[in-house]
């Protein structure tokens, strides 16, 4: 895993001399804000989709805000099938590209 110490570099992008970054921060926390979707679920999602970009501080990141959201080790290790299925999903079904006619 990529180290978290990493993100304290965050703040760089703040003095880049654009308001990008503080605009980013404001979607992302409007984004997983309690909605129609409570934020346990939304951080499950989170999770599954970190799984399957496979990003290392997603998956930091969003497993311990679905924990703190109290979500469940069997929840989280239903959503780590989930992705799995997705995934292998995608690679049999793109497979198809492949295939002679």
């Amino acid at each position: 895993m990529q180290s978290m110490d990493n993100l304290k570099k965050l703040g760089k992008l703040d003095q880049a001399g654009n308001d990008a970054w503080k605009k980013f921060q404001q979607f992302n926390q409007s984004a997983m804000a309690d909605g129609a979707i409570p934020v346990k679920t939304k951080e499950l999602i989170a999770l599954a989709v970190s799984l399957t970009t496979q990003c290392s501080y997603c998956l930091e990141i969003h497993r311990k805000a679905a924990e703190e959201a109290g979500a469940t080790q069997e929840e989280i290790a239903e959503v780590v099938m989930i992705a799995g299925a997705l995934r292998a999903g995608a690679a049999i079904t793109h497979g198809t590209q492949i295939l002679s006619a």
